[in-house]
This record gives structure tokens, C-alpha cells and sequence, in this order.
């Protein structure tokens, strides 16, 4: 991929939490870059570092405890990094817009949601109320929401867990940005709501060009909507690939083990027969072993495995860190 025609690139970002139990380096030397109207899948067990990721990316770590310890977040040619507090405040939920995972926690629950919507467009669009008004029902029109004119005005706790994440789409839409990050943005809908949401943000991504961060742990959401896809596992990235190459040939051994995890249609349990899992458990980031974060739990693990692995090249675009793949 061409870094001129890259939206963002992230570069050996290191994001540090300093607590009372010690250092915790949720982020460790992550890397990858998006192309406009991309869909990049980052995908992993909870607690390895995507939710950080996509926070760091918008400079919401809060200070203390945590830290952006190095790296580069270069988005539109401009080093976030190097940004004010200021200039942050007009990329983000402007050029940059965030899907949280629980709206009924994002949203705040004394305003309608026609009124916090109205607020970014005027915040940012400087527009007048009734043309954020207007704007407001337009954009709710556009996620799905029936009846928008009567929604807006409407609480976060008087719609279904469904409709407050139309809300947050439209929210994070409203100013037409060119990268959402979205966090587990299915997280908690029930299959078919989950599928519409799916739909709405594939519609809108060909519609408007934007670029999708999407952050989840549900391998089937990356099938379904990710073009590539970073594997990560303890603050690191063990795996990039276009979708189709990962699934088709996952390299590292944590991504085989996800692989294998996920139930087969064509293969039924029965009562003696159950899904197959992961070895152990994700390690503390307090506390990580030395040279491979995974190789507690591998069962292909090798003396050089207690050295740190760098990426190895398996195809174009398609790159894994594991000394298996040592050539």
C-alpha cells in the first residue's frame, strides 16, 4: 500500500498505564495503516490492547495514569501526537468520530439524543439550531431510526439497546468523518439487530467513503466485514492479513486456536464432544514472559520461543510473528 494514498498510520505505538500494582503496557509496539473507504479488523480476547488502540488513536488515555510512551499516529499527513489539546478537540468527532461499546453508557442519559447530536453538528459545523435540527433528523432518517422527527426527542433510556446504537452511528456520522473507530459496536444486539447495524455500516462506508476501525473479538463480524485484519494478543499484533488469507491459512498459533474455537455447522457437539479451546490463560500485563507473550500457552513452543519474534513475511501483505515461521 502506497503512504500516499494511506488515511492513517500507526507506528510502534507504546501506550503505558503507571499503577499502584506496577507498569502495565497495554500497547506495545503496535503497528498498521488504513486506505480510505478500508475496513481494518482488530481482533483478540478482551483485555489485549484493541480498546486502547483505538483510544490512543483519538487521544483519549487519560493522564495519569496512562501515557503515549512512543510512536507516531499520522493521520491526513499530520502526526496526532505532535497536536494540542486544542487541535485534537476539532479532529475528534469531526475527521475522526468513535462507536462506543455500550451507548446507554455513552449517551448521556439527561439529554435527548436529538439534542447531543445537535450539539456536535454545531460544535463542529457551526451551524445554526434549526439547520442542526434539520441536519439531526436527516442523519437519523439515514442509520434506520422510524419515525426520526419524534425520536429526537426522546431520552437514551426510552429506546432499545438497538436504536441507541443508530443513534451513536448517526452521532459519529453527522459530521461526515473520514475514520470511525468502532469498539465491539454489536456488542450486547441480538443477531438480527446485529446484522442490521452490520448492514448500516457497510451501507454507509460505500456511501461516504469513511474508513472503519473495528474492534472486536467475533471472528465472524471480521469474516463478514473486515477487507484486512490484525490478530492481537497481549498489547501486540502476532498477525496482519487480508481477510480471506488469514482464514484461509491463520499462521500463528493463537490465531489457529481462535480459528478452531469457533463452533462448525457441519460438525454438531454431542455429549461427549466439546468446542476446543485455548490453552491457560492471557498472561498479566503486569508480568509478561519473556519473548513470546503466547508461548505459556502454545502447543508448538521451542527454546527460541523465549526470544522476542519479529514479523516473517508468508505472502504479500500477510505477516506473522512467530519463529515458526523462521525462514
Amino acid at each position: 500500500m502506497k503512504t500516499d494514498t494511506l488515511l492513517l498510520q500507526v507506528e510502534d505505538l507504546h501506550t503505558v498505564f503507571y499503577t499502584d500494582a506496577g507498569v502495565v503496557r497495554a500497547v506495545n509496539g503496535v503497528e498498521f495503516a488504513l486506505a480510505p473507504k478500508q475496513i481494518l479488523g482488530l481482533v483478540g480476547e478482551s483485555g489485549c490492547g484493541k480498546t486502547v488502540t483505538g483510544l490512543s488513536i483519538l487521544g483519549l488515555i487519560p493522564q495519569p495514569p496512562g501515557r503515549i510512551e512512543q510512536g507516531r499516529i499520522v493521520f491526513e499527513g499530520t502526526d496526532l501526537l505532535t497536536l494540542s489539546d486544542k487541535a485534537m478537540r476539532r479532529i475528534r468527532g469531526n475527521r475522526i468520530a468513535m462507536i462506543f461499546q455500550e451507548p446507554m453508557t455513552s449517551l448521556n442519559p439527561i439529554f435527548t439524543v436529538g439534542y447531543q447530536i445537535r450539539e456536535v453538528l454545531r460544535i463542529h459545523r457551526q451551524v445554526s439550531k434549526d439547520q442542526a435540527n434539520g441536519l439531526t433528523v436527516e442523519m437519523l432518517q439515514k442509520v434506520g431510526l422510524p419515525d426520526p422527527d419524534k425520536r429526537m426527542h426522546e431520552y437514551p433510556h426510552q429506546m432499545s439497546g438497538g436504536m441507541r446504537q443508530r443513534v451513536m452511528i448517526a452521532m459519529a456520522l453527522c459530521c461526515s468523518p473520514r475514520l470511525i473507530i468502532a469498539d465491539e459496536p454489536t456488542t450486547a444486539l441480538d443477531v438480527t439487530i446485529q446484522a442490521q447495524i452490520l448492514e448500516l455500516i457497510q451501507r454507509l462506508r460505500v456511501d461516504t467513503g469513511t474508513a472503519i476501525l473495528l474492534i472486536t473479538h467475533d471472528l465472524g463480524v471480521i469474516a463478514e466485514m473486515a477487507d484486512t485484519v490484525a490478530v492481537m494478543y497481549a498489547g501486540r499484533i502476532v498477525e496482519h492479513a487480508p481477510c480471506d488469507d488469514l482464514f484461509d491459512n491463520p499462521c500463528h498459533p493463537y490465531t489457529l486456536g481462535l480459528m478452531q474455537s469457533i463452533p462448525q455447522i457441519d460438525q454438531p457437539l454431542t455429549g461427549t464432544k466439546s468446542l476446543q479451546t485455548i490453552a491457560g490463560v492471557v498472561p498479566s500485563l503486569l508480568d509478561l514472559p519473556a519473548g513470546c507473550a503466547f508461548r505459556e500457552r502454545c502447543n508448538r513452543v521451542m527454546t527460541k520461543c523465549r526470544q522476542d519474534p519479529p514479523f516473517f513475511p508468508i505472502t504479500d501483505g500477510h505477516r506473522v510473528r512467530c519463529w515458526l515461521h523462521e525462514r
